[in-house]
């Protein structure tokens, strides 16, 4: 799965979705998708993360207690 660098722009192939996926974890293993020649993998903060067409990422996908914070009572 491809994401966007909130700050830079570029583009980065998440290696192990299930960080990504799991709310209990505040990074993803991923690699920048710069250049002609495959970078190094690198761990990044899901916080400055969004998909390619600039949407944030899914609550659950960051936040183990979104259920709690979103529940109106």
């Amino acid at each position: 799965m491809f994401l966007k660098d909130k700050q830079s722009g570029s583009l980065l192939k998440v290696v192990e979705l299930d960080d990504l996926f799991s709310p209990t974890h505040d990074t993803v293993q991923g690699k920048l998708q710069d250049g002609q020649n495959e970078q190094p993998t690198e761990s990044f903060s899901k916080e400055d993360l969004v998909f390619p067409s600039g949407e944030n990422l899914p609550l659950c996908w960051l936040d183990a207690d979104y259920r709690l914070k979103s529940d109106p009572e």
